[in-house]
């Protein structure tokens, strides 16, 4: 076998192979002397098939096999040679079967990672907020904290739903007269001022006392999850059953024990802190953003398309999922390529980040060892309430190691940027605003690959 390499890009390579008759010989001739190995046909002793025989029964399967064989022995020995990691799936553009005493010449092309020139990432200079918590954020939390274990209680008042209230309803909504099969429900539970449902919805029910009912017409907002029913106003009847009213815990010391505390006071300072570390670290990361920025301003490079799309695709899907958990529908915003266009300034500065962050990673000789993979897949699925070893075997399962791999790596670079940076604390006051952009700044540079 022989190749030779073209450059199509800084980025991009393709591979032409020829492999002459007798190496197409020898790979059919492996294939046949495998299957034959136990091989029982009549008139024969097991293993002791002619050749002749074995190709003639099984030619189709033979050649497809000696072929896949004969690719990747070549595939591994040319990247092997090569020293190159692609990026992408290997590009093949070969005839489609092998024949006998003949060379089989094919090509392949692939994606790699581009060489960065780097800037100094040393001594760079940036600006933190210093942060405070305020009282109000302490008391907002405990407040959560008594709702998630309040207990719901029957109202006896005759009165309408408020917010905080949770209803229980029976609701049928119809188009043009006929119900809508999947849009009915007995003895629905619905929070009320939680936005879990449509505003006109929530409003048609604080109308009502319990036992009565009502019917109104219900716009279905253009983004909604259904398609079929975004955008129209449909017919919705509704019957109050019953109002339940949350009943909070006192913010005692019963209270402070169950959320692991000493005392009310131990709880407050103990809230108090989280909060300093979670806001601490909001702005760090936007520090952290700040430098990347930074950098990849002094950075010029071809970046491999294929990470690009698969980072546009990530982006797109976390943000259908965000969009139906709020029962709406992403479609709504454009169709498919034209999302994708939208998306692609952003997804390529990510991934140009990422790739800034793995040449930091590679130039300062840092290592992600497998016990800090465990305990990311640990903690992760600790946080999302799935089992550790199913999330595992959901990466390894759909080749993301790698990816989880390099993520790491790129956390550990942009620490050690952010430690060699010069950093001047300011007093700005305290703020959330953006928190969440900037925490999922690391998340999707993650998800580059």
């Amino acid at each position: 076998m022989e190749f030779q390499v073209e450059e199509l890009s800084p980025v991009k390579k393709k591979v032409n192979v020829q492999v002459p008759a007798e190496e197409v010989n020898a790979a059919l001739e492996t294939t046949i002397a495998f299957m034959k190995k136990d091989l029982k046909l009549s008139g024969f002793r097991k293993g002791k098939v002619p050749n002749s025989v074995v190709e003639s029964r099984f030619k189709k399967d033979i050649y497809e096999q000696a072929g896949k064989d004969l690719l990747n022995v070549h595939f591994n020995e040319i990247l092997n040679k090569m020293e190159v990691q692609p990026v992408s799936e290997l590009n093949l553009d070969a005839p489609k079967d092998l024949k006998k005493d003949e060379d089989f010449n094919y090509s392949f092309s692939f994606e790699i990672m581009p060489e960065i020139d780097l800037p100094e990432y040393h001594g760079l200079k940036v600006t933190q907020k210093r942060v405070k918590v305020p009282d109000d954020f302490v008391e907002n939390y405990i407040r959560e904290m008594q709702k998630q274990k309040s207990r719901l209680e029957l109202v006896s008042e005759d009165r309408k739903p408020q917010d905080g209230d949770v209803v229980v309803i029976d609701f049928a909504t119809y188009k043009d007269g006929q119900l809508l099969e999947d849009y009915q429900a007995n003895n629905f539970e619905l929070p009320i001022g939680e936005g879990q449902s449509l505003q006109e919805v929530e409003d048609l029910i604080k109308r009502l006392k319990p036992g009565e009912s009502e019917e109104a017409d219900i716009t279905f907002p253009n983004d909604f999850i259904n398609s079929n029913l975004a955008g129209q106003t449909l017919k919705m009847w509704a019957r109050l059953n019953v109002i339940k009213e949350r009943k909070l815990p006192e913010v005692d010391e019963e209270l402070a024990t169950q959320s692991g505390y000493e005392s009310v006071e131990k709880m407050r300072e103990g809230i108090a802190q989280n909060i300093q570390i979670y806001l601490q670290n909001m702005e760090k990361s936007k520090a952290q953003k700040e430098l990347l920025n930074q950098l990849s301003s002094q950075v010029d490079v071809v970046l491999p398309e294929t990470m690009v799309n698969n980072q546009i695709n990530n982006m797109l899907d976390m943000k259908r999922s965000r969009m139906e958990r709020q029962g709406k529908s992403l479609e709504s915003e454009g169709t498919e390529e034209e999302l994708k266009e939208k998306n692609r300034p952003e997804a390529k500065e990510l991934v140009k980040q990422h790739l800034i962050l793995l040449a930091i990673a590679k130039k300062e000789d840092l290592t992600v060892a497998d016990q800090e993979v465990e305990q990311h897949i640990y903690r992760t699925a600790l946080n999302s309430g799935q089992d550790p070893k199913e999330l595992k075997e959901s990466y390894e399962k759909n080749n993301l190691m790698f990816a989880l791999r390099d993520s790491l790596l790129a956390d550990k670079a942009m620490d050690k940027v952010y430690n060699y940076a010069e950093i001047e604390e300011v007093d700005e006051g305290t703020s959330l605003e953006n928190d969440q952009d900037s925490a999922g700044t690391k998340d999707q540079q993650a998800e580059s690959e």
